[in-house]
């Protein structure tokens, strides 16, 4: 299963459990709790929003209303179940991640 940059998932059954650090740990996605396995690196990164296409517009001193953050983990079930990779991303000042893409190496 693949889901396209264009079509992020925004489900009631997604979310994302972090560390104080801000990284994540496990993820409830279709009903089940795929857990980040810490064996595996993580890749974190942030890009940038098309601010001039979305026409946002914004309160002098609202903060960083440009940075999208990202984050590719291997994810698992259980011990013996199959590693997929989950890519996930957050929007300026956002508190809910949204599933970017989910690829099971097939």
């Amino acid at each position: 299963m693949t889901l396209t940059p264009e079509a992020p998932t925004r489900t009631h059954d997604f979310q994302v459990r972090t560390d104080s650090a801000g990284k994540p740990l496990a993820i409830r996605y279709d009903g089940r709790i795929w857990i980040v396995d810490p064996d595996t690196e993580t890749q974190h990164w942030y890009g940038r929003d098309a601010w001039w296409d979305t026409r946002r517009t914004a309160a002098v001193g609202s903060g960083d209303m440009v940075s999208i953050e990202y984050w590719r983990v291997q994810v698992r079930l259980g011990s013996d179940s199959a590693l997929r990779t989950f890519t996930i991303r957050r929007e300026p000042l956002a508190t809910q991640w949204l599933l970017e893409s989910i690829d099971d190496g097939s």
